[in-house]
Formats: structure tokens, C-alpha cells, sequence
């Protein structure tokens, strides 16, 4: 049950995201609909074993959508969110969805399923009768300790790298990159700011005007 969750809610969330990107902004994207993906599976988390698939669909649509709007509209209205460097947007693919996935199973956790892994009794979500949402509650304090203890935590974290070395690039360097400054280059193809080296690279010029020679006689091209 878990599994199949697992593919229901990504796959649900994955079209979602995808639909949204085609009403708003008139075409798909790979990375909208890697985006959908993840942020359906970071919702179904908590609750891959514990709800229905009928629920995994509504959480799918839910993870397709909310995070869509955070990222897409608020991230970018919102001056506070704009100032931060968050280049990945895991604020809203893992936050975000994450804190969806936590409430949604507050809601949807389904009776049966619960007694089968949680060794607490009368384990039910809000949609099964759960008294008052209390299990909904219980789900929202959760994630508000955990959102307490990783700010405390990661900020003290912080401060103790910052007594070695400081914690941002200077200005310079991340004009440079982050990748460069260490002298690597992300996503390179070969020859991208890369010089032709006999000793690494072994074919020699000549031996290269030969095998083009050698394609011209036979009918085949090659670009080099």
C-alpha cells in the first residue's frame, strides 16, 4: 500500500504541477514537472502506509498545487522570500510539502491502516471521525517542533562554523562561482574552457585529420 501510494500521490502531483505550468504560463517544463514529482513524494511521506489511494490522489493534487502557488506567485510577491538565496526552492518542494503531508494525513489516516503500524490506539484522522481533528492538531504541533528545533539548531550550527571561516562567499568569489574559485567547472562539456592536451587527451591532430579523411572516403561526417 505504501508503494502504490508512493506512485499515486508523485504521479498525481507531477500532473498537476504540469497542468498548472500549461494554464499559466502556456507550455510544460521538465523541471515543473520534476518539481511536481518531488513535491509529491515528500507530501506522501508521512502517510504512505497510512491512508487509502483515493486519498493519495487528493494529497497528489494538493502537492501539485499548493507548492505551486508558494513558489510560483507568493515567492515572488513577497520581498522576504525574494531575499533569500534559494536556488532549488526546497523552501516549497520540501517545507512546504512536507507540512502539507503532515496535516493531509491528520486528515486521511485511515482507521485499519493505523492499527496495522501505530501501536496507539483509536489512531484515526480527522476524515474517520478522529474527535474534534484532534489527531489533525497533533499533526500541526508535530511540525511546529520540528520547525522549532531546525531553526535553533541549524542557527547554532551556524554560528559555529562561522568561528572558522564565514558562512557566505565575498562578492568577488561568487562573481567567479562557487565551483570555479576551487578550480572545477559543474556541467561542463568537453572543450568548455578546457585546453586540447595530447597527454590526456591522446589523439593527435593528426591522427584526427586521418579519421576524418577516412569518414569523407567512406560517406560519413563527424563534427569535432
Amino acid at each position: 500500500m505504501a508503494v502504490l501510494n508512493t506512485h499515486i500521490c508523485a504521479s498525481m502531483s507531477l500532473l498537476m504541477w504540469t497542468t498548472l505550468d500549461v494554464i499559466f504560463f502556456k507550455k510544460p517544463s521538465v523541471i515543473g514537472a520534476v518539481q511536481g514529482m518531488i513535491t509529491g513524494l515528500v507530501c506522501i511521506t508521512p502517510g504512505a502506509g497510512l491512508v487509502q489511494g483515493w486519498a493519495a490522489m487528493l494529497m497528489g493534487i494538493l502537492s501539485g498545487s499548493i507548492p505551486w502557488f508558494t513558489m510560483m506567485v507568493l515567492h515572488r510577491r513577497w520581498s522576504f522570500l525574494s531575499n533569500i538565496d534559494d536556488t532549488l526552492g526546497v523552501f516549497h518542494t520540501h517545507a512546504v510539502a512536507g507540512l502539507l503531508g503532515g496535516a493531509a494525513t491528520g486528515l486521511f489516516a485511515e482507521p485499519v491502516l493505523c492499527n496495522l503500524f501505530l501501536p496507539v490506539t483509536n489512531s484515526r484522522g480527522g476524515v474517520y471521525g478522529g474527535v474534534g481533528g484532534v489527531q489533525l492538531l497533533k499533526q500541526l504541533a508535530g511540525a511546529a517542533f520540528i520547525v522549532a528545533w531546525n531553526a535553533v539548531v541549524t542557527s547554532l550550527i551556524c554560528l559555529l562554523i562561522l568561528l572558522v571561516m564565514p558562512l557566505r562567499m565575498s562578492h568577488e568569489q561568487m562573481q567567479i562561482g562557487d565551483d570555479e574559485v576551487h578550480g572545477e567547472e559543474a556541467y561542463a562539456l568537453w572543450g568548455d574552457g578546457e585546453k586540447y592536451d595530447v597527454a590526456r587527451h591522446l589523439l593527435r591532430f593528426s591522427d584526427d585529420v586521418e579519421l576524418q579523411q577516412a569518414h569523407a572516403a567512406t560517406g560519413v561526417t563527424q563534427n569535432v
